[in-house]
């Protein structure tokens, strides 16, 4: 396998931590690929027909390119959970790991016997993450929970859209992601907390809190104002100006909300009254007039093609940019310079571009661990290391 990372000179910072992930498709399995990256050894536990990303989107082959980035580096064993024989080597294999994984409906772990009380017996120092749409308590417990509907419980679907029409997503799972994110996180601080008394615990993230987590002032607005943040487009409410605007050909988004960059940018867009009215010296004067400064800044965009827009801003160190398609990503120089685009070779010779390790750290540097696993492929090797633990 090619990779652009950079090479670790020390040992990955989670060399030795042994996971074992139960969860399947995004949330919890983008844990274990982030714990990957920087030098856990990740089992993924999947069962006889195989995690259902496999078969998501795109295929080559067969399985979804996708799974070459959810999944890379882990190993994969096949197991039924709905058999003692299945369950069983969980249970094994749960006392060998410092990490477990799981994202299914809440009481599904206990229902087969795998709850945190029953491995923690076997194993104190287990640290659980259990990542589901409402968490482990509470009144929507045992409630169905995608990302979809976190995202409107917690408040983010609301705002994305035009005002007065239906809200939109953004074409991806965020509420998995950030529940992942936070999941890491947690896991991360219950591993420290292990260090000074050797006890796990369980780690519940729910889909929706981590939506909820990033909303920023909404509630805080709400409960001092009676405020409810309406969707503004483009546009970031009480943040002036900041907003995508029309060129000759495409658009581009600009932030000029500093007091600074916005006398930098009226005087890049000609108009210099306005870099200079004692009206628009700050934010709070700023945001009642937005409607003006926008329109005054898309009269000079829109008579110029984007790469001069970006150009000219860029110059007055104003924040600017076009709006990438994963077309741009792989043409842009600073992604590759950053590792942030990195070439693998499947086993059929396929070269397959894949996006590179975060965050960066300079002394223990992740990197990406492997190729993804095939179904099953380390089933054998896995099982026959704990049968030899137990002789």
């Amino acid at each position: 396998m090619d990779t652009a990372s950079t090479t670790a000179t020390t040992a990955p910072p989670l060399a030795g931590l042994k996971v074992l992930e139960l969860g399947q498709l995004i949330a919890g399995p983008f844990v274990g690929k982030t714990l990957a990256d920087f030098g856990a050894d990740v089992i993924k536990v999947e069962p006889p027909d195989g995690d259902p990303l496999r078969l998501w989107r795109m295929l080559h082959d067969g399985t979804s390119v996708w799974w070459q980035v959810q999944s890379r580096g882990k190993k994969s064993v096949v197991l039924d959970l709905r058999t003692d024989d299945g369950r069983d080597a969980v249970r094994a294999l749960a006392a060998e790991c410092d990490v477990l994984i799981e994202n299914f409906k809440p009481g599904t772990m206990e229902k087969w016997g795998l709850g945190y009380e029953a491995l923690a017996a076997a194993n104190p120092g287990l640290i659980m993450l259990r990542i589901s749409g409402y968490g482990q308590s509470g009144p929507y417990r045992d409630l169905p929970g995608f990302a979809v509907v976190a995202e409107a419980m917690g408040g983010l679907r609301h705002l994305m859209g035009e005002p007065g029409r239906p809200p939109v997503r953004a074409g991806v799972s965020l509420g998995d992601t950030l529940a992942a994110l936070h999941g890491v996180i947690g896991v991360l601080l219950a591993l420290q907390a292990r260090q000074r008394d050797g006890r796990g615990q369980v780690v519940d993230v729910a889909l929706y809190e981590s939506v909820f987590n990033c909303m920023e002032s909404l509630l805080p607005e709400y409960s001092a104002f009676g405020a409810v943040r309406q969707p503004a487009g483009s546009a970031l409410p009480g943040i002036a100006p900041s907003n995508a605007y029309r060129c000759a050909d495409g658009m581009v988004v600009i932030g000029g909300n500093g007091d600074s960059i916005f006398k930098r940018l009226m005087r890049a867009v000609d108009r210099p009254d306005l870099a200079d009215d004692p009206g628009l010296a700050t934010n709070a004067l700023r945001v009642p007039r937005v409607a003006e400064i926008d329109a005054a800044i898309e009269v000079w965009t829109a008579q110029r093609p984007v790469a001069e827009v970006v150009a000219a801003l860029q110059a007055a160190s104003v924040p600017v940019g076009r709006i990438y398609t994963v077309a741009d990503i792989a043409a842009d120089p600073h992604y590759r310079a950053r590792g942030m685009i990195e070439r693998i070779t499947l086993r059929d010779g396929l070269a397959l571009e894949v996006p590179g390790v975060v965050p960066k750290l300079s002394r223990t540097p992740g990197t990406i661990p492997g190729l993804a696993p095939a179904l099953g492929e380390h089933t054998e090797a896995v099982l026959a290391a704990l049968r030899r633990q137990s002789e």
